[in-house]
């Protein structure tokens, strides 16, 4: 009889439990985004690097707060967290993909998060970007 190695089943559990938290986590269309935000709704709030915002320009309305810090110290996601208490968060990215983890993360903390996708999405949208 083989007995399951504990960190193998564990490992799976855990990739289990991230798969199911990811798919509660609403995905938000750039248009529907774009009217929460502009009637004060929701907060935009774009997670890549520094360097992607001032290659690629970010979504006008979009607070920015990059994923690594929110992974780090949280230096700029904390004082923003406490700021915006029970406000709903709609964030993006590149992808979709670390808006995605981030939400995710957010709302295994209570916190109301979406995942808007991608900047190309608003873009596609034909919806406002800016020069950080």
């Amino acid at each position: 009889m083989n007995t399951p190695r504990p960190l193998f089943w564990l490992s799976g559990l855990c990739s289990t439990v991230s798969a199911v938290v990811a798919a509660e986590v609403p995905r938000v269309a750039p248009e529907e985004a774009a009217r929460r935000v502009a009637a004060g709704e929701a907060i935009l709030i774009d997670v890549r690097e520094p360097d992607e915002w001032a290659e690629t320009g970010v979504a006008a309305p979009a607070e920015l707060l990059p994923m690594s810090d929110f992974n780090g110290e949280g230096v700029q996601w904390a004082p923003f967290l406490k700021a915006h208490e029970g406000k709903p968060l709609i964030l993006y990215c590149r992808s979709g993909n670390r808006s995605g983890k981030v939400a995710a993360a957010l709302k295994a903390k209570g916190i109301d998060a979406s995942n808007g996708g991608s900047l190309a999405e608003w873009q596609a949208a034909g919806l406002p970007v800016r020069k950080p």
